[in-house]
């Protein structure tokens, strides 16, 4: 019998890592897995990838909550996947968040663009990581 390894506590690139495998393996589109960390406390990164049709969509969200719940990963909370065909369905790890949108709403919403161009926020960071006054004097 085939012991499963959890990946319960996996470190979020890990996780990132897995759920972008994971929507490769069902053909996802596009796929971008973006570092967010110093931009938001909200989540550590973003999965953003395509479906062909609302379908398609469904089927990537399905095949990587069944796949991260083999390895011990569940959702915080996932949007309504079996709607009214909005295509876009959002899953919630905490860490990571995974986007599966078809290809007119990931243009129309344009994360990529929006995050890329967020600038860094300074309330994010120790005092430790800021340049020490006195050394940048010298």
């Amino acid at each position: 019998m085939e012991q499963k390894v959890s990946k319960k506590n996996a470190p979020s690139n890990e996780k990132a890592a897995l759920i972008a495998e994971f929507a490769d393996d069902m053909k996802g589109l596009d796929i971008d897995v973006m570092d967010v960390r110093e931009k938001t406390s909200v989540t550590d990164y973003f999965v953003i990838c395509t479906g062909t049709s609302d379908t398609h969509v469904r089927a990537i969200c399905d095949r990587v909550a069944e796949k991260l719940r083999d390895v011990g990963i569940r959702p915080i909370r996932q949007s309504d996947r079996n709607g009214d065909g909005g295509g876009w369905v959002l899953f919630d790890y905490g860490d990571v968040i995974f986007h599966v949108m078809i290809e007119e709403k990931r243009q129309f919403y344009d994360l990529e663009s929006f995050w890329k161009n967020l600038p860094r926020d300074p309330n994010l960071f120790e005092s430790e990581d800021a340049p020490d006054s006195e050394e940048s004097a010298s």
